[in-house]
């Protein structure tokens, strides 16, 4: 069975975590994940990228302990497991287009790393969110320390990690680690909405804003000054900004898709 289901409509893709009963992250449930999201950032056609949990009960509750309960030799866990998850989950972070992760459920250990790969997060209100690794005797292996910390700060992060205790959606908007709170059974149609606005925005300077931002943590600030400019340089001298400015000027809305459209044919 694919542990992943992928469909675009309208320049909207939708990639569903589909491994009942709650969605176990896998070596072949990621690597099917950083495939999509790889070939998904290829095409002109796809605008944004929606992640989501297949049934109502888990985005995804972590990763899936009896696959993991037979890699605890040496080198086992890291070769066989954490760094193919690893080389997939980066895959969806370093995505170009804009992406949402919209949590049904539970979001726990793994899902939640997924989740934290995603630009912008939309939690339904009963969910808790959590990274419970710590009672295992192991951590957040697949990039879940450093994206959490860098969305919510170093204490808070600790706090999550250290104690292995779930928060709540109200708790996870107020640190800053979900950017929306839905009604339960709403979270779909709040992550549409949201795409309906980054679809009406200039793909190449949102791709380009995300570059800027992404680095923020990696680089010093004399680097990320030049990264800035380097940035700003392709935004304004592209069909983008001259389409914007048109449309100012002539108090329309711009199309973006369309001068993109044109610019690519």
């Amino acid at each position: 069975m694919n542990p992943l289901g992928c469909e675009v409509v309208d320049g909207v893709a939708v990639l569903t975590i589909d491994n009942p009963p709650v969605n176990a992250v896998t070596v072949a449930l990621a690597r099917a994940l950083g495939d999509a999201a790889a070939e998904l950032d290829t095409r002109d056609d796809v605008g944004v990228v929606i992640v989501t949990g297949g049934g109502t009960r888990a985005f995804s509750a972590g990763s899936d302990i009896a696959e993991f309960s037979g890699m605890l030799g040496p080198g086992e866990a890291v070769e066989r497991k954490l760094r193919p998850q690893m080389i997939a989950f980066a895959a969806l972070a370093d995505m170009r287009t804009p992406t949402i992760a919209a949590l049904n459920g539970i979001c726990l250990g793994g899902g939640l790393e997924i989740a934290a790969c995603c630009d912008l997060i939309v939690a339904e209100e009963q969910v808790l969110l959590g990274s419970p690794e710590i009672k295992l005797g192991v951590f957040p292996s697949s990039g879940g320390t450093f994206r959490v910390a860098r969305r919510i700060g170093h204490g808070r992060a600790k706090e999550m990690q250290l104690l292995g205790e779930p928060v709540t959606a109200e708790t996870a908007l107020q640190w800053g680690l979900i950017n929306r709170i839905a009604p339960r059974g709403q979270g779909m149609r709040v992550a549409r909405d949201l795409a309906a606005v980054l679809m009406a925005r200039p793909p190449r300077a949102l791709g380009l804003c995300k570059s800027v931002i992404d680095a923020t943590h990696d680089l010093d600030e004399a680097a990320l000054t030049e990264r800035s400019l380097d940035a700003s340089e392709q935004a304004f001298t592209s069909a983008e900004c001259a389409e914007g400015v048109r449309a100012f000027f002539a108090k329309q809305a711009p199309d973006f898709r369309a001068t993109n459209a044109g610019a690519s044919s």
